[in-house]
């Protein structure tokens, strides 16, 4: 049957700011305490759904958080007014009120993990939210990321929602961003890799030193069988516990895929030779293994230019094309390395760039700020339509931007109630807009 890749990209938040929370993550951490901009920030983004659109591909938007997150602040024992519940907060825990405050759900590879129902045995589309359990700022995420695709993906007869894993760190799951999904057209059965970064249940098993392994085997497993995948078309694989230690905290970070393409860095995967083999035997030998060599392109250099947090798109049954942040155009052995790419014989044939500066600068590139779904036409149908990017839409978000987001945010202004209702105004009229119902705390 025929399908679409779809791109459904989160909306940056009315709070984007860089309180550097994210430790494994060398951006984040790097900018930590400089000014941001949330308007240039959600243009960005909403710049970067409009050139999908653009060149015909199926595009969708995401709602953010709800930030500042008073629901979180008041459990934790501040109380009073929501202008007290701050102020409190900010006096007394002021790391605790910038994670109450992160707009990193705009970041929605990391929302959930998708099975189309291509693969799946009910031949229905699955999502799992992630737990994101290994930081507290993000594990806040998973009730709300819930709804708001339940209110995007509604139909039962076409689409099954599952509750987020324990939340606990022997079932930590990061979502898509340990996920790719490879076939030889969208309709048809494909193979679903699941990347880890750590066995939870097996000390004695190789892990990073340095910085956690967010993802453990058992989360993956879990998910592969709710979503009631064939377990012959199912691959499990370790990233490699050096590349985490030196800040490759997603497999995302170090390798992408498309249909029957993996590009990766050759130090990507603990076993890298076993995965290429599984990947080419699950394909009949008909796969095309893109191993990028460390000596033309370090991980350090992966990691700073976000090469391999690019989006692999197909522009038709046998070219595509790699999606880059401008950092990848301002070093100079990746950006040597992508031209002698399109000059080999690969399926890779063209190179766009973009300015995701303010996403970057927190760690996030273009793969971060997309979750792939795989729809038949008949799901496509089934799906809100008001979440779907056309020139209208895009018109209105881009008013919608203006209206409500600060061109400049410092961790010390988190604490401002003015802000969090800048962020609640917003957020009330964008549901309006994308017709997803009461989704956040405020509204219910």
């Amino acid at each position: 049957m025929q399908a679409f890749e779809a791109n459904f990209d989160g909306l940056v938040g009315p709070t984007h700011n860089y309180a550097g929370l994210s430790f494994g993550n060398v951006a984040s951490q790097r900018n930590q305490a400089a000014p941001s901009n949330p308007r240039l920030a959600a243009k960005q983004g909403l710049q970067k759904m409009k050139a999908l659109h653009e060149m015909g591909l199926v595009q969708g938007v995401l709602a953010p958080q709800e930030r500042p997150d008073i629901h979180t602040l008041r459990r934790l024992g501040f109380s009073g007014t929501d202008a007290q519940v701050l102020a409190q907060a900010r006096q007394q825990a002021p790391r605790v009120l910038a994670a109450c405050c992160s707009a990193s759900s705009m970041w929605t590879a990391n929302a959930a993990t998708v099975s189309p129902s291509a693969d799946t045995l009910d031949r229905r589309v699955h999502f799992t939210p992630a737990n994101l359990t290994n930081k507290f700022h993000r594990a806040i995420e998973h009730e709300t990321t819930g709804r708001i695709l339940q209110a995007v993906f509604r139909d039962p007869r076409h689409f099954v929602h599952h509750g987020a894993l324990p939340g606990v760190e022997h079932f930590g799951d990061e979502g898509a961003a340990n996920h790719t999904r490879f076939c030889r057209d969208y309709g048809e059965s494909g193979v679903e890799l699941f990347v880890y970064g750590r066995h939870a249940f097996d000390d004695r098993k190789p892990c990073p030193q340095r910085y956690p392994a967010r993802q453990t085997l058992e989360a993956s497993q879990a998910i592969a069988r709710n979503h009631k995948l064939n377990s012959e078309q199912v691959i499990y694989a370790q990233q490699n516990p050096a590349v985490i230690d030196q800040g490759v905290f997603h497999n995302d970070v170090i390798a992408v895929g498309n249909r029957n393409v993996q590009f990766c860095h050759q130090l990507a995967f603990l076993d890298q030779a076993g995965v290429e083999r599984r990947l080419r035997h699950a394909f009949d030998g008909d796969f095309h293994f893109i191993e990028v060599p460390d000596s033309l392109v370090s991980v350090d250099d992966a990691v700073s230019s976000y090469l391999f947090n690019s989006q692999l798109i197909s522009l038709d049954e046998q070219r595509m094309m790699l999606l880059l942040p401008e950092e990848c155009r301002q070093n100079q052995r990746v950006w040597s390395y992508l031209n002698e790419l399109l000059a080999a014989d690969t399926p890779i044939s063209e190179l766009k760039v973009l300015d995701l500066k303010q996403s970057m600068s927190n760690g996030g590139g273009p793969a971060c700020l997309r979750l792939r779904v795989v729809l038949n036409p008949q799901e496509l149908a089934a799906t809100n339509q008001a979440t779907l990017m056309d020139d209208t839409l895009y018109a209105t978000l881009e008013q919608w931007i203006e209206r409500h987001y600060r061109d400049s945010l410092h961790e010390d202004e988190l604490a401002d109630p003015q802000l969090l209702m800048e962020s609640r105004t917003a957020l009330d009229e964008l549901t309006r807009i994308l017709q997803l119902g009461s989704v956040y705390p405020f509204q219910r």
